[in-house]
Order: structure tokens, then C-alpha cells, then sequence
């Protein structure tokens, strides 16, 4: 048996999402939360995007972009691939899931 969903409130570029997890994923969110939230900051202080939506798309595409080149890099991965790509699911499904009703707050 599964135990039940947590429901943390987690804050990006001052504004809150309520995000679901289980409790062993709960540390690894939190993780994911203050990295992305760094990313962002970068991005933002950079002056590469005038407004929260832009910083978010723009974050994602250097992420992305760095992912890509990891992939394609000859050198040995260092994590275990298929787990970082289920947390990354597991991840993206409960932000997918709690964003849900936010699209106007863009």
C-alpha cells in the first residue's frame, strides 16, 4: 500500500504552486524546488527574460540544453539515467497536476 500524497507549497520568482508528492519524494522535490529556483534567479538577473513566464521558458530551455549535451557526451553518466529520468516524470506529472488551473496567473 502506497502511503497517501503530501501536498507541499513551494515558491518560484515569488509566486506559490501547490505541488503533490509522495513522502519519499518529498527531499528530492525540495531539491529539485531550491535548484530550479536558483536557475531562475540566474536567468532573471541576467536580464536574458523581462517577466516571470519568459524566465521559467527560458530556464527550461537552458536545462534542456544542458541535459541534451550530457546525453551526447562520451563521458561516463555519473547517476543511474533511467532513476533521474522517473523522478523527472514523477516530478513533472505532480507540477502538471498542481498547476491546473494556474494558467491565468501568467
Amino acid at each position: 500500500m502506497n502511503p497517501p500524497p503530501v501536498t507541499l507549497t513551494i515558491n518560484l520568482l515569488g509566486r506559490e504552486y501547490r505541488v503533490g508528492c509522495s513522502e519519499d519524494e518529498r527531499a528530492d522535490l525540495l531539491a529539485a524546488v531550491e535548484f530550479l529556483q536558483e536557475r531562475m534567479r540566474e536567468t532573471r538577473d541576467g536580464g536574458k527574460a523581462p517577466n516571470a513566464e519568459r524566465v521559467a521558458v527560458m530556464t527550461a530551455l537552458n536545462l534542456a540544453n544542458e541535459l541534451l549535451k550530457e546525453r551526447s557526451s562520451s563521458a561516463p553518466a555519473i547517476f543511474d539515467s533511467s532513476d533521474f529520468r522517473r523522478r523527472i516524470v514523477a516530478m513533472q506529472t505532480a507540477i502538471d497536476h498542481s498547476m491546473t488551473g494556474q494558467e491565468k496567473l501568467f
